[in-house]
């Protein structure tokens, strides 16, 4: 197999779920968790991630139940951001305090696909505004490093005033997103894939793509192990336990990469 292309989630796949005890925040989280969000604003975020990230993560519940209330969410969640008037210019010194950690070995997985000049395209339901920063703080967004996410759209005084379609969820992570993009079009262009995730959402990102001939998916299993264990293993080729390291994908990178 010849590593044609990465394509990858973001939060807790390439950032870390968790350090020393303590859960790290998603792209989401980082906007809900800064000082820019009123307490009002807080609570109504908390709550919403406390009744329908249960639901999210449910190994029991099919993926068809879970698409309406997922699309609820993330617009309950944009709607109350959206009240905030968060600032463009807000987004550099939100992301520096946050807590957001990159996994380790984080650098060595984005510089050797750059080198090796292969796409790395990151798949998020996360903002992707958020993870574009924490990837520019980091130094490694290379040129062959694109996005699709959730964007903000900011009016012309850069204040917050809405999301840019298409809304990006846990569950519609697939071509139903993708069909009318250059990113799709890149795709398809491919043949081998490695497919990075954690969530089984993360499992239809490759979906649509024509002539695909291989393709290795590697998931993180980094909550609620013993009950969804089962499901991980079923559905993807290699599953990380509780592994906050870039160690299993940076070895298959080399191995890969070391005979093309």
């Amino acid at each position: 197999m010849r590593a044609e292309k990465v394509i990858s989630d973001f939060d807790m796949t390439l950032t870390r779920f968790g350090f020393n005890g303590q859960r790290c925040p998603t792209s989401h989280n980082i906007i809900d968790n800064s000082r820019i969000i009123s307490e009002e604003g807080k609570k109504k975020l908390a709550d919403l991630l406390h009744y329908y990230y249960p639901i999210e993560i449910d190994p029991y519940r099919i993926v068809e139940d879970k698409l309406p209330l997922m699309v609820e969410w993330w617009t309950k969640a944009h709607s109350v951001l959206s009240q905030q008037k968060i600032l463009k210019s807000d987004i550099p010194q939100m992301v520096k305090e946050s807590d957001v950690m990159l996994r380790d070995g984080i650098n060595v997985f984005f510089d050797q696909l750059y080198q090796s000049r292969v796409p790395l395209f990151i798949f998020s339901a996360g903002v992707g505004d958020i993870l574009e920063e924490i990837i520019h703080q980091a130094g490694v967004f290379h040129p062959n490093v694109n996005v699709v996410s959730n964007y903000m759209d900011f009016d012309d005084c850069g204040v917050l005033r809405g999301f840019k379609e298409p809304l990006i969820h846990t569950y519609n992570k697939n071509n139903t997103v993708l069909e009318n993009t250059d990113y799709f079009q890149q795709l398809c262009t491919r043949t081998n894939i490695l497919l990075l995730g954690d969530s089984m959402g993360d499992l239809s990102m490759a979906d649509g793509v024509a002539n695909v001939e291989n393709i290795l998916r590697v998931g993180f299993l980094n909550d609620r192990i013993e009950e969804r264990r089962e499901k991980y293993v079923e559905a993807y080729d290699v599953v990380l336990e509780k592994d906050e390291t870039m160690d299993v994908p940076n070895g298959i990178l080399r191995f890969i990469l070391a005979k093309t």
